[in-house]
């Protein structure tokens, strides 16, 4: 059977159907407001003071319930740019909740210190960082002066998802997070 077998109403409909599909392309959407933060928000359109402030009192207990129970966690601004600094290097499905109110600071580069430093059997560098990230060399190049605790590590991103280690200053080496 062909297209032209169907007519115009069936090419609507076969048209219409696969619009009406799921898009493989379409990010997914950004997480909307908490409902125990939503209700508080809503608190604030009663126009009544006694009902708007017995509206909070009910709503702010709820969300302060919610919080200690842990259903809902709120970070600020620093704790966010902290969240992005601990993922670097970590591929996340997405970290898009933290883009909320600003535009999302893009982290190219990290600086820390080695807490220590080991070689795989095949003579790779395995670094373990202060915040506990472990990257692990991924090329042959020689480092000439070995990775120990206290070592300063400057990790940058590269291009085509690909990251570079220095450590002390030397030369670059390609290296992938392990955790």
């Amino acid at each position: 059977m062909r297209f032209a077998d169907f007519g115009v109403s069936g090419a609507l409909l076969f048209s219409v159907c696969f619009a009406a599909g799921p898009s493989l392309a379409a990010p997914p959407p950004a997480p909307t407001r908490a409902p125990a933060i939503q209700a508080v928000v809503d608190c604030h359109a009663l126009a009544d003071d006694a009902a708007r402030l017995a509206c909070y009192d009910r709503t702010v207990s709820a969300m302060t319930a919610a919080e200690t129970s842990g259903d809902l966690v709120t970070i600020d601004r620093k704790q966010r740019q902290a969240v992005r600094r601990q993922a670097f290097g970590l591929t996340l499905p997405s970290l898009a909740m933290f883009d909320r109110g600003e535009k999302p600071e893009e982290v190219d580069r990290l600086e820390s210190t080695a807490t220590g430093a080991s070689r795989t059997v095949e003579g790779k560098w395995v670094v373990r960082l202060e915040d506990g990230a472990v990257w692990r060399q991924t090329d042959d190049n020689e480092l000439f002066h070995n990775p120990h605790a206290g070592s300063k590590v400057e990790i940058r991103k590269g291009v085509l998802g690909a990251f570079f280690m220095k450590v002390d200053g030397q030369q670059a080496v390609r290296a992938h997070r392990d955790n």
